[in-house]
């Protein structure tokens, strides 16, 4: 009787191809790795590409926080069609000639949407209100309104702009961009407000992202690089790469694992979720400082 080959433990940085859910890439992973035990940090949308980061048994209780690090996105904006969804997915709602719109009225709407923002999520979102998903009310179409709410637009550049002509016959401009921004912000939104402000109308033609937190665009492997070998980063690796390390003794680190709110040291003091090593140098507890003692948020010894 042969033995069931262990089930990895760790992260799967998928590159996402265009048409699948996030779910649909959790459901392929876990038949791929053997096991129910599978998460992403962080959704894509289907027209999107690239970085999704997967957790697989223990490394799905690191998920929730490296949902909360900063992104990096390359896309592609058209400038001159509003549309349904805010993206290339959704029907047209208007067509605005965009062919006098200049480069430095691009630059400026642009510098506007960049630093800390004010921004309105796009109505078909995953984004709940009063316990009910955007997408769902707008589908069934009801009259909603969704409150802005704020997010960091760390980077926002424009590399290229080319002329094109829609479908329709208009006039329009796509501009190649770059994003780096906070967990929450809306790409497909920063094109609809672009567009907006500059009075031709605007939405999202491409998008791939390039980076979730530490995890790059080169370290990811498409699903059937996955089928074929099954590339996983340790639980350890993970969060070393994520978060600050902080390495006690034998006696801290059982106080630790038991529950005890140590004091720490002041560096970490406001720095998010920080990694726990041992002497031995496991990875044993994530925790985060909590009026200058430590609050576990996740045991992995």
């Amino acid at each position: 009787m042969t033995s069931k080959p262990p089930v990895p433990d760790g992260l799967v940085i998928v590159d996402k191809p265009s048409g699948f859910t996030s779910h649909d890439v959790v459901a392929k992973m876990r038949g791929i790795a053997r096991t129910r035990r599978v998460g992403h940090a962080g959704t894509l949308d289907p027209m999107a590409t690239g970085v999704l980061v997967l957790g697989v048994e223990r490394a799905t209780k690191l998920l929730g926080h490296l949902a909360l690090t900063e992104k990096e996105y390359l896309g592609t904006i058209r400038l001159g069609q509003d549309t349904v969804t805010d993206d290339a997915e959704g029907d047209v709602l208007t067509s605005t000639p965009a062919s006098e719109v200049t480069r430095e009225a691009i630059d400026a709407e642009v510098a506007v949407l960049t630093g800390n923002i004010m921004q309105v999520p796009s109505k078909v979102s995953a984004i709940k209100i009063d316990g009910k998903r955007s997408y769902k009310r707008a589908r069934e179409g009801e009259d909603f309104e969704i409150p802005a709410r704020p997010v960091t637009v760390s980077s926002f550049a424009v590399y290229d702009v080319r002329p094109a002509v829609a479908e329709d016959g208009t006039p329009v401009l796509d501009l190649v961009v770059s994003v780096v921004c906070s967990s929450g912000t809306y790409i497909r939104a920063l094109a609809r407000d672009l567009g907006a402000a500059l009075g031709v109308g605007g939405h999202l033609t491409a998008l791939r992202r390039t980076r979730v937190g530490p995890y790059k665009l080169d370290s990811a492997r498409t699903l059937d690089d996955l089928q074929r070998e099954l590339t996983v980063m340790p639980v350890a690796e993970a969060a070393a790469a994520a978060f600050p390390r902080w390495d006690v003794d034998t006696r801290r680190a059982q106080l630790l694992l038991n529950g005890v709110r140590l004091e720490m040291p002041d560096e970490y003091a406001g720095a998010g979720a920080v990694g726990v090593y041992d002497s031995d140098g496991r990875f044993i507890v994530l925790v985060e400082e909590s009026r200058g003692k430590a609050k576990s948020l996740a045991v992995f010894a």
